[in-house]
């Protein structure tokens, strides 16, 4: 892959309440501190016991969108503002192939009004059309995507998805397709890592502050456990800190 995606925890230190950026108002700026604080890579969830042919046609999808640099020619639309694609559902699922997301992952998952667009959304209408079906996406929290798999709800998860061992519990992948990494986000003339030249200049700093620091995440989402601590994740957290999801 070209690019690697940098997913953004915002940490922002507070004193009693915890606000949304927006509301520091219209002229607040954020500033991204381009360290990684992890390593991550994507792929599509698919359930264990009947998920064989769908994993089957993804991977070979995806070989073949590699090996012709249709891959790459598709996720770069995505940062260069020249992708066109948008998909609108049918009226039922029925016969579809259901693929379950959390659509407020931008670029890889997102909607433009009430139409579907995004990378993973994109391959999904790929991946629907290579197996003679018509694509539905089901949108919900991303922390349902793994059980509405599981569940068989939906035919695939297909949602900026890091895979883990732990998710490989309880749903098998496809193959890795992106690579990712945990970045934050501060506010603007925050000199709190003013003097980091390092991720782990940044964890350390992370580590020495007190309960009034917020750190934002997504729920569910590696980020969060990054940030929380997860032990089947391998992630320590910053206990010193209050995590909000």
């Amino acid at each position: 892959m070209k690019k690697l995606f940098a997913i953004l925890l915002s940490a922002i230190m507070l004193v009693g309440t915890v606000f949304a950026l927006t509301a520091c108002g219209a002229n607040a700026k954020v500033v991204v501190l381009e360290y990684h604080l992890t390593a991550e890579s994507y792929a599509f969830a698919i359930n264990k016991e009947v998920g064989a042919e769908v994993k089957a046609a993804a991977n070979e999808l995806l070989a073949d969108m590699e090996e012709s640099g249709e891959l790459d020619t598709l996720i770069n639309s995505y940062f260069d503002g020249t992708s066109t694609f948008e998909y609108t559902n049918p009226a039922s699922k029925e016969g579809c192939l259901v693929v379950a997301t959390n659509a407020q992952f931008p670029p890889f998952e997102y909607k433009n009004g009430n139409k579907f667009t995004g990378i993973d959304m994109e391959i999904a209408k790929k991946l629907a059309d290579k197996m003679g079906k018509t694509l539905y996406i089901d949108d919900m929290e991303f922390d349902s995507v793994i059980t509405s798999v599981q569940t068989q709800i939906a035919d695939i998860g297909m949602a900026g998805m890091t895979v883990t061992e732990k998710r490989k519990e309880a749903v098998d992948f496809s193959t890795e397709y992106y690579e990712s990494a945990q970045v934050i986000m501060v506010l603007e003339g925050d000199d709190t890592f003013a003097d980091c030249e390092s991720a782990e200049d940044i964890v350390a700093k992370l580590a020495e502050q007190d309960s009034t620091y917020k750190i934002g995440t997504q729920k569910g989402t590696t980020g969060y456990m990054y940030s929380y601590g997860d032990v089947d994740f391998g992630y320590d957290g910053f206990k010193n800190v209050e995590t909000k999801a």
